[in-house]
């Protein structure tokens, strides 16, 4: 059984950073797709950055150059570090993982909040 979970969000001020963290059981990071999306009050889910089992990682252009999205093998786990936050950069955050079926899994959230 697949589960995701998240961690590391809260609030910070503009400028500032987070790191949030999906653990993931079930699955191995290395071999599979994994992405972070966030979904704003009022808005629909978007991709904010993928890695792929090639390590290849893509980004949303509205974080590209302040977001790194990284995998910890050891733990089993993928991170997405994010600097110079903006208030824009509030949303509650996903973790997703496509299984080796193409089955999408996510995560239950976890809630950025980026004051100005």
């Amino acid at each position: 059984q697949v589960q995701l979970v998240e961690s590391g969000g809260g609030l910070v001020q503009a400028g500032g950073s987070l790191r949030l963290s999906c653990a993931a059981s079930g699955l191995d990071v290395r071999y599979n797709a994994m992405g972070w999306y966030r979904q704003a009050p009022g808005k629909q889910r978007e991709s904010v950055a993928q890695i792929f089992r090639s390590g290849f990682a893509n980004y949303a252009d509205p974080v590209k150059g302040r977001f790194t999205i990284f995998r910890d093998n050891a733990k089993n786990t993928v991170a997405l570090q994010m600097n110079s936050l903006k208030p824009e950069d509030t949303a509650v955050y996903y973790c997703n993982a496509v299984g080796a079926t193409d089955y999408v899994y996510w995560g239950q959230g976890t809630q950025v909040t980026v004051s100005s």
